[in-house]
């Protein structure tokens, strides 16, 4: 890890204590999971775009990739809105992502090459059933990104992620989805699932890919 000089603005200084203990976790336990993570600006400008859309600026979220997703709602009920970068708070959203993609690449060598995200709404009663982000050597994503926007969440809120073993044999760790939190993991390794929640539900799902271009298909598309 790269030292902190004494010149660095102290938002800047938070930022990079931040990004090492995540790369740390990373190396160490293959995931990081940090309370109050999000810039508190930031948190409030991207909680702020949430309150202002309404259901019909979500879509259904659907199961599988491109041409092969389809709806299953046995699987998952959440729905869903890409971050495109069409408003200021997801600007810096995307802005903020970027700088912890360059750390990522600078210190764990991850071959990083593009990021991909979306809000996500989970109604009272939605979930998320056990699943992987990512097969191994069959997709490009290498580290699965949520970042949570509930004030006041409560224990009895539900609505916690689990994340599983790599076998998927046991639980080995449960967070809840309180305001600011961020989750990163190895998107291959851990299976995971999104319990029922009994209140609404606000994330941004994320991932980091490398480059899986072969020949002249583009992987990630533009």
């Amino acid at each position: 890890m790269t030292s902190i000089s004494v010149d660095t603005p102290p938002e800047q200084e938070v930022e990079h204590l931040l990004f090492s203990q995540i790369a740390s976790d990373l190396t160490v336990k293959g995931y990081a999971v940090i309370p109050n993570a999000l810039p508190r600006l930031l948190s409030e400008e991207l909680f702020g775009q949430i309150q202002s859309l309404h259901s019909h600026d979500f879509s259904e979220a659907g199961v599988g990739r491109n041409h092969d997703q389809t709806l299953n709602r046995f699987v998952r009920r959440d729905a869903i809105r890409w971050i495109a970068g069409e408003t200021s708070p997801e600007q810096r959203w995307l802005e903020w992502t970027s700088r912890l993609q360059t750390y990522l690449n600078r210190h764990l060598f991850l071959g990083l090459f593009s990021y991909e995200s979306h809000f996500s709404h989970y109604r009272p009663g939605d979930f998320y059933r056990r699943h992987l982000d990512a097969f191994r050597g069959q997709t490009n994503r290498r580290l699965s990104t949520v970042a949570y926007l509930n004030p006041g969440w409560m224990p009895d809120d539900g609505g916690e992620l689990i994340l599983f073993s790599e076998m998927g044999e046991r639980e080995i760790l449960r967070v809840t989805p309180a305001y600011g939190t961020l989750a990163i993991f190895l998107s291959e390794v851990f299976p995971h699932e999104v319990l029922p929640t009994n209140r609404h539900r606000y994330s941004i799902a994320g991932w980091f890919r490398v480059n899986g271009s072969v020949n002249d298909q583009l992987d990630p598309p533009v």
